[in-house]
């Protein structure tokens, strides 16, 4: 009885192009948006690297580990779970926030609202500081943002989730600002009565109506706080709160900033005269051309 030799076809190690070049239309098969990218961003995040370094390690093959790795951060993807959760890391402004599902994921209209409020601030080393509060800061995103590109002011931000709180704080502690006070409470609760007024109030509140939730993206939907959303049956619950508080916390000539729903300005004019105390309504619009901040003056 003769022996015969046995051979076995060795599969091709996944290499990081091959990961990309599988991985992309599998994720375009499924309607996960940038599917490229998206594979960039996981299979970086797994490895350590960034995006960029990839293209010039085409050729470096995966451990088991981070294959394993890998295919459970793509399984989290495919059932919709976003990008920002599943790596605990966002980019707003040029600046990375750490993100977890306690806190709303930062988008590009937020940018609109740290635009606005950067054209009215000065360059403290020319005039005397300005006091800024956030309101409902979530990850720290806006204020963050702002105490960066305008040090020297004050700035404070406060938030109805302690969880939220902590992560700002970390956020702010990782890039080693010291300038930012926060506050954990229902809008400007926690705000002593002897508190000082301040010169600008920004706020990206809840303003998704109620019934529109189930019908966002399942990434929004199922995975956000909804408490971060909901505004109420007319979307305006949080929305009317703080236009009717905020006079009592503003200085002279002071401003009011909200990042609104895209078909809001309307009913935010009418909120702004029912209250009686601003001159002055305006709305920045954003990349889609709809009224999305508006900026009350009193």
């Amino acid at each position: 009885m003769s022996n015969q030799n046995s051979t076995k076809t060795l599969e091709p190690p996944w290499t990081i192009l091959k990961i990309l070049q599988w991985a992309t239309p599998y994720f375009q098969s499924r309607d996960i948006d940038s599917p490229r990218l998206t594979a960039e961003v996981l299979l970086s995040y797994v490895l350590g690297m960034d995006r960029i370094d990839l293209y010039a390690r085409f050729d470096q093959p995966l451990s088991d580990e981070e294959l394993t790795c890998l295919k459970s951060l793509i399984r989290r993807r495919i059932s919709r779970e976003p990008v920002a959760y599943i790596i605990g890391r966002k980019e707003f402004m040029g600046i990375d926030l750490a993100i977890t599902p306690d806190v709303l994921i930062p988008r590009p209209e937020t940018e609109f609202l740290v635009g606005a409020a950067l054209d009215v601030l000065p360059d403290a080393a020319a005039s005397p500081p300005r006091r800024v509060i956030d309101i409902g800061t979530g990850s720290g995103a806006v204020i963050i943002a702002l105490a960066h590109h305008r040090p020297g002011h004050s700035f404070f931000a406060t938030d109805i989730s302690e969880a939220a709180i902590e992560i700002a704080r970390a956020n702010v502690a990782a890039i080693g600002s010291d300038n930012i006070s926060f506050f954990a409470g229902d809008l400007f609760a926690s705000l002593g009565e002897d508190q000082e007024k301040f010169d600008l109030i920004v706020s990206n509140p809840p303003y998704i109506p109620t019934a529109c939730i189930p019908e966002l993206a399942p990434e929004i939907s199922r995975y956000e706080p909804v408490e971060a959303l909901d505004g109420g049956p007319d979307g305006l619950a949080v929305i009317r709160r703080i236009v009717a508080l905020a006079p009592s916390f503003l200085n002279p000539d002071g401003r009011l900033m909200m990042e609104i729903g895209h078909d809001q300005a309307g009913a935010v004019s009418r909120l702004a005269a029912e209250a009686r105390c601003f001159s002055d309504v305006l709305f920045v619009r954003d990349y889609a051309g709809h009224e999305r901040i508006a900026v009350m003056s009193l």
